[in-house]
């Protein structure tokens, strides 16, 4: 369960808390994806992971080292639109080749730009960057109809605004494919702000926003998500395919309507 699950459940009324389930995967059915180092750099690995024996993997999570906790840790997990996984690269030995996520002259795009395309598909529905940065797949059509189905749910009676944010997860991880090119795993925050389109009007928070929101109208409600992502970006100058995402709520804030703020 991670923090933003937890937190939400904590806001649930007892009788609303569904059972928690831990995901767990088959370790015997994992495809691991993992890199030569050399002394002193960060040490990780990419698995694509299964839930049930025999079935074809259904997420990609990556593992990094913390030597100052002397572990190992799960840091990302993307669910993946296709079992098909992009062919990487591997020598004699079966080890996988680590790239630059950012900064390689070899890749058509880094993980910097990925992340703008992926803000720009709910920004915008993909309008400035996003359908340019990427092409077409189920992942990236998801997001932009995100953008479209929520940004006209109100109508005249509100509005939905997708904006980038800080993002505190900058860690982007690669590994090089057969064609030349790579898969990149990274993260993005961004935000999501609903508000009434005159005074009089009021935002009812759902029950899944009561940790954050305590069931209080609200006249605008800020949302914030943190997302990891992936992509196989080709060796020339071509559009990239995003190839799954997994997003989670992690923050909601706004003002109450004026009757409760003279409540308060």
């Amino acid at each position: 369960m991670s923090v933003s699950d937890y937190t939400e459940t904590e806001g649930l009324p007892k009788a609303d808390r569904k059972p928690y389930k831990p995901w767990s995967y088959d370790t015997s059915n994992a495809k691991l994806y993992i890199p030569r180092f050399t002394a002193g750099q960060d040490r990780w690995f990419a698995a694509a992971l299964s839930e049930q024996k025999g079935k074809a993997p259904s997420r990609l999570g990556v593992f990094a080292e913390r030597p100052q906790d002397k572990r190992w840790e799960l840091v990302s997990v993307v669910d993946l639109d296709s079992p098909k996984l992009p062919d990487i690269a591997l020598d004699r030995d079966g080890y996988a080749t680590s790239v630059a996520a950012d900064g390689n002259k070899q890749l058509a795009a880094g993980a910097d730009l990925l992340r703008t395309g992926v803000l720009d598909n709910f920004a915008t529905g993909g309008t400035n960057t996003g359908t340019k940065i990427f092409t077409p797949t189920k992942a990236s059509k998801e997001q932009i109809e995100v953008h479209d189905k929520t940004g006209t749910r109100y109508g005249s009676q509100g509005t939905t605004v997708f904006a980038g944010a800080t993002n505190r997860f900058k860690d982007a991880y690669a590994l090089k494919t057969t064609d030349g090119g790579a898969l990149i795993l990274f993260s993005h925050t961004h935000t999501q702000t609903d508000a009434v389109a005159h005074s009089g009007l009021q935002i009812n928070p759902g029950k899944d926003d009561r940790a954050w929101l305590h069931g209080v109208p609200r006249t605008s409600i800020k949302y914030t998500f943190v997302c990891n992502d992936a992509a196989t970006v080709p060796a020339k100058a071509e559009p990239s395919r995003l190839i799954g995402y997994t997003c989670a709520r992690t923050d909601a804030s706004g003002p109450p309507v004026a009757s409760w703020s003279d409540r308060a």
